[in-house]
């Protein structure tokens, strides 16, 4: 009998196919995860475990567009340092083009 994957173990490996370049939504990543409302959970996850090295964390913004760590201001200017390493232009309010989302 195969063990059933945990949500959080499908989110990790659903971030990890995000192509250098590219972004997603946290419900983006919930509905390929298999739990359609699960944005949160998303969040959740990715601040949690997803800072393993192998999971391009940053690669995850909200569904308007933008960063949207607010509690921690270093964190975000630390997201856009990445997504822009990766390619992706990140505007002064944190912002990103919808053509760069999967």
């Amino acid at each position: 009998m195969e063990a059933q994957t945990s949500f959080k173990d499908r989110v990790l490996e659903e971030v990890r196919k995000i192509p250098k370049g590219s972004v997603a939504s946290y419900g983006q990543i919930a509905l390929f995860a298999g739990k359609p409302r699960g944005a949160r959970e998303v969040g959740w996850i990715l601040n949690r475990w997803g800072d393993d090295g192998i999971t391009p964390w940053w690669r995850i913004i909200n569904a308007k567009g933008y960063i949207s760590i607010k509690h921690n201001e270093i964190s975000a200017l630390e997201q856009k340092r990445l997504l822009e390493k990766d390619g992706v232009e990140v505007g002064e309010d944190f912002s990103v083009s919808k053509s760069r989302f999967i």
